[in-house]
């Protein structure tokens, strides 16, 4: 599931990005300003960073030069009312990878979104570990602290969803259609009862219920 920070004070612009690129595989968290901005970044990683650079009280510019210098690789396309040429190549040296100019189309926009999201897709390791657990999803193997544990197909697949998208609430009706492969046909309980199972053979494992939402597994706990 991408993750989004969007960066804009204008209200109502926010609101249409927001509307134009969430879908249940993608939600984007909306900041107004760059300390709100700066705030949710000390506890939360993104996919994708969008920012504007004239901000109430600073500049998106700024604040995407300091991340680079304290070592931030996540894409970041900024937005601005500036089309000179030279604000661009300030922007690119910055370290964004994309620079969009107002007015835009969301159309334009979403699309160039989607290009920076499937790059940013990293390769996943097959083995885990991570919280005194090892899980290899390769050759379906699962330990904590050293002791097997034996996890129906199920499970193995929530657990996967669960542990690769660390640090993310996943929505219930995500989970439901990619661990039953649509899930048109099962009943909701069964997710809550697959979380029980799966809570009960790994033990202290840092699955959290967000009620009205979904699950996560807690990183950096």
């Amino acid at each position: 599931m991408s993750q989004i920070l969007l960066l804009e004070d204008d209200e109502v612009l926010g609101r249409g990005i927001c509307m134009a690129l969430e879908t249940p595989e993608c939600t984007v968290t909306h900041c107004g300003t760059r300390a709100q901005a700066a705030d949710v970044l000390k506890n939360r990683t993104f996919d994708l960073l969008i920012f504007d650079i004239n901000l109430p009280d600073g500049s998106g510019l700024e604040l995407l030069r300091t991340l680079r210098q304290e070592g931030s690789l996540t894409p970041a396309i900024l937005l601005t009312a500036n089309d000179l040429e030279l604000d661009e190549v300030t922007g690119l040296e910055a370290g964004a990878d994309d620079y969009i100019t107002k007015p835009f189309s969301l159309a334009v926009l979403r699309a160039r979104v989607n290009v920076q999201l499937r790059r940013a897709v990293p390769v996943k390791s097959d083995r885990v570990e991570l919280d005194g657990f090892t899980f290899d999803f390769s050759r379906l193997e699962y330990a904590r602290g050293g002791s097997p544990i034996e996890l129906s197909r199920t499970e193995q697949r929530l657990l996967r969803l669960l542990v690769e998208n660390r640090g993310r609430t996943l929505p219930r009706e995500l989970l439901l259609e990619k661990v039953w492969d649509g899930g048109e046909f099962v009943d909701e309980n069964a997710l809550s009862v697959a979380v029980g199972r799966l809570r009960a053979k790994l033990g202290e494992a840092p699955i959290k219920t967000v009620y009205g939402v979904g699950y996560t597994w807690e990183a950096g706990r």
